[in-house]
């Protein structure tokens, strides 16, 4: 097997670019990372192909992360990004991806699988590792910003239809949103200081969210994914 890290870009979309710019920021930290493009359609990978080379390559395929020559179909992955691809599928299928996905990690893989606007100002994501999901994680553009709720649109296809009285996803938001509101006249100073606040509120409700202050400074919470599993799946 190889022993460079592979990235897999899952459903990276109409045009490379997201592959492109993985591979050059990673590139950065880990010269000898390799960066593979996937995609269920063909003519996405047809169009990618002018891009390739020895650190980007681009397959065809789905969440079974089959690997393009010249790698081989055992090598383990070190990171997956999976972004906007499940909302496309039955609630009922997530479970069945997510099982596939991480079977294709190495021992101290990830997975990263959620949803993001059309530019990455409103996005949330569950990580996995190779056992399942461990961390469920909201990031906000704070400039601007009305209520942070606003992230329910944008919700990974395990927790979006379970924003309802009564579920774990829901009462966050909503013990997010009361926060924000109560925190209003720290926008004077910086949105940043008000979204610190909030975050600071919810941990002393009782929330498990990771002690990263510099995170929250940016509109970055992450916490157990148990503590916003749905119902169902407890």
């Amino acid at each position: 097997m190889t022993t460079d890290p592979i990235v897999v870009d899952l459903g990276f979309g109409a045009t490379p670019t997201t592959p492109i710019e993985m591979l050059e920021r990673l590139s950065t930290i880990q010269p000898n990372v390799v960066v593979v493009g996937i995609e269920i359609d063909r003519e996405r990978v047809d169009r990618a192909m002018p891009f390739q080379s020895s650190s980007l390559l681009f397959g065809l395929g789905g969440f079974e992360v089959p690997l393009p020559a010249p790698l081989k179909q055992n090598d383990q992955v070190t990171a997956i990004r999976a972004m906007n691809v499940l909302r496309q599928y039955e609630e009922s299928e997530v479970k069945a991806a997510w099982d596939l996905m991480c079977s294709r990690l190495s021992p101290n893989g990830f997975i990263v699988e959620g949803t993001c606007d059309e530019i990455g100002r409103i996005a949330s994501w569950v990580t996995l590792d190779s056992l399942g999901p461990k961390l469920f994680t909201i990031s906000l553009q704070l400039r601007g910003l009305t209520k942070p709720s606003k992230v329910a649109e944008r919700l990974p296809k395990a927790l979006i239809h379970h924003n309802v009285e009564g579920e774990p996803i829901h009462r966050l938001l909503e013990d997010l949103d009361v926060a924000w509101a109560t925190h209003a006249p720290l926008g004077i100073f910086s949105p940043a200081q008000r979204f610190v606040a909030c975050v600071k509120d919810l941990r002393a409700k009782g929330w498990p969210i990771t002690l990263e202050p510099k995170r929250w400074r940016l509109g970055e919470l992450t916490l157990s994914w148990e503590s916003v599993a749905p119902l169902n799946l407890r």
